[in-house]
């Protein structure tokens, strides 16, 4: 599925988080509880994260060109950072409000109305994210996953909120409302620190995970028993992209298009594993020493 497919996800998801933003704001005024708050705020970052991961998309649907030879795929990674860092703007506003109202406690109002009207986005969000967070794993889409892993931590948001103002309701313990929020904060604050990390991942050029790599390991070891041998299998992984090199060995009597035919071979191999990879192939020769001085990530520069 090209990204162009991909973007109407994420107008899935910013339609998801306006319809969102009206029922937990509708929540809020109904109620006056500061747990329904911290959920309002939550979906206004939906929102916005919804936004950001649409131009992202967008961008990182363009073609290579000639000052972007491998694509622009890497755009994906600046949205969900931008998205993790909304997430911990989120939980700082919300920790605000909570230790205010602990501060000045306040009842709450039709909270049986205020915690329907939750539910009902609660279970929105939640189908929203289920069908995001299965199209980005299929399609290896770091915006789509990190705006399910959002609109997933805007759900247990609600949810705990729902158990958190039911309490308030039941007991009468007023301070409960802003506990609840405080704890809700905390999570998000870990949901947010996890999706940065990745796109910070990804932006170093993190390696193809570990399972990647073996099933192209499996790959070269068919050819490593015919007397052919590798080195310098490096890995990178950009947006939904996949970069994998290596340098092949063979005998030094060789003709350059038996090399060649070995070599399209051997990409096409690796294709069949990884069906999104690019892989590039660099012939040498067994009989040559200098094959085997090249195997180091620095090996032009001079010692």
């Amino acid at each position: 599925m090209p990204n162009s497919s991909l973007t109407r996800f994420a107008w899935l998801s910013i339609g998801a988080a306006l319809l969102t933003i009206v029922l937990k704001a509708a929540a809020y005024f109904i109620t006056g509880s500061v747990g329904l708050l911290s959920d309002a705020v939550e979906s206004l970052v939906n929102l916005a994260g919804g936004v950001m991961a649409l131009a992202m998309l967008k961008i990182a649907e363009r073609p290579a060109d000639e000052d972007h030879a491998y694509g622009h795929s890497k755009a994906e990674y600046f949205s969900s950072g931008l998205e993790g860092g909304l997430i911990l703007v989120a939980a700082v506003g919300i920790g605000i409000a909570a230790v205010l109202r602990l501060i000045t406690p306040k009842p709450l109002e039709a909270v049986g109305l205020g915690l329907a009207v939750t539910a009902v986005a609660a279970v929105i969000n939640l189908m929203v994210a289920l069908l995001l967070m299965r199209t980005g794993r299929r399609q290896n889409s770091i915006t789509l996953e990190a705006n399910a892993h959002h609109l997933l931590t805007d759900v247990w948001t609600s949810a705990g909120v729902i158990v958190g103002v039911g309490l308030v309701a039941l007991t009468d313990w007023h301070w409960l409302d802003p506990v609840v929020a405080l704890l809700v904060a905390a999570n998000i604050v870990r949901t947010g620190i996890g999706i940065m990390r990745r796109s910070v991942g990804g932006l170093m050029d993190v390696a193809l995970p570990a399972e990647d790599m073996a099933a192209v390991r499996r790959v070269l070891r068919t050819y490593e028993q015919t007397g052919i041998q590798f080195h310098a299998l490096r890995s990178r992984q950009s947006g939904a992209r996949k970069f994998v090199s290596t340098h092949v060995l063979v005998p030094g009597d060789w003709t350059v298009q038996r090399g060649h035919e070995l070599l399209d071979q051997i990409e096409a191999d690796v294709r069949r594993v990884l069906p999104d990879a690019a892989v590039f192939t660099h012939l040498e020769s067994l009989d040559d020493p200098a094959s085997w001085d090249d195997q180091t990530f620095e090996r032009g520069k001079n010692s």
